[in-house]
């Protein structure tokens, strides 16, 4: 298996959840984003940059770069349609 690399990332995510409302958090399942795929969506959709920009900005390929914003994006569908948690965790 290939090393993975530190993407480089530009905005300082702190660990924040996001979560339905009414529902104590300890009876909520979890779904976790690295900042790492928070920052693919940030690029894309805060700042509107495409693919080939954004990917460049975090110093990895545009094919790495698609997996990631696909999986940031199936993980919230997740936890938006199944009433889940969302964490956002910093990778060390």
């Amino acid at each position: 298996m290939r090393r993975r690399f530190r993407r480089r990332i530009q905005y300082d995510f702190e660990n924040i959840y996001f979560k339905p409302r009414n529902i104590p958090l300890n009876e909520l399942e979890e779904v976790e984003i690295s900042d790492e795929e928070l920052e693919t969506l940030r690029l894309r959709y805060i700042e509107r940059l495409d693919q080939e920009v954004s990917a460049k900005q975090m110093g990895i390929s545009q094919s790495q770069y698609q997996r990631d914003i696909t999986e940031a994006l199936k993980k919230i569908t997740e936890a938006l349609i199944d009433g889940k948690a969302i964490n956002i965790k910093k990778r060390q």
